[in-house]
């Protein structure tokens, strides 16, 4: 049975991620420590990237190779410099960037309990980045709870 708790707390916080370019950066650490920071035992995690070509994802972080084939598969699906794109004010990764973006999303949430992440174990949050230069990505983490 669930038995309702008003949401009492909220606090945000968050970070700045260097990127080296196009990839996956594991942010699994700075969003438990913004959690840390709320001391919100029981409630939610969102976590916010406010840019339109990188993107947030709850991935495998046991094998390095499940973001080399998820990145495989995007530069198949959608291919830099794709003459589709009428888009490529900023270069032929500036489109793909932007829709690799819109199927993956740029925002998560995640549950808290004991004031930790419920994440499964081989879950880790990632920021990826779709642009092929590197760039500095602002994340943002929303914490409301008990």
């Amino acid at each position: 049975m669930i038995r309702p708790l008003p949401a009492q707390h909220v606090a945000q916080g968050g970070f700045i991620v260097h990127t080296r370019g196009r990839g996956f950066s594991d942010i699994t650490a700075q969003v438990a420590d913004a959690l840390g920071a709320s001391h919100v035992q029981l409630g939610m995690a969102h976590v916010f990237t406010a840019h339109t070509s990188c993107s947030l994802l709850l991935g495998e972080n046991a094998d390095p190779a499940v973001g080399r084939d998820l990145e495989r598969w995007f530069a198949r699906a959608v291919p830099d410099g794709d003459p589709l794109f009428e888009h490529d004010a900023e270069g032929p990764d500036d489109m793909p960037a932007h829709v690799r973006s819109i199927l993956t999303g740029v925002s998560l949430v995640v549950p808290v309990h004991g004031g930790k992440l419920q994440l499964g174990t081989w879950q880790g949050i990632y920021l990826w980045e779709h642009r092929l230069d590197p760039h500095q990505r602002k994340v943002t983490v929303t914490v409301l709870g008990h």
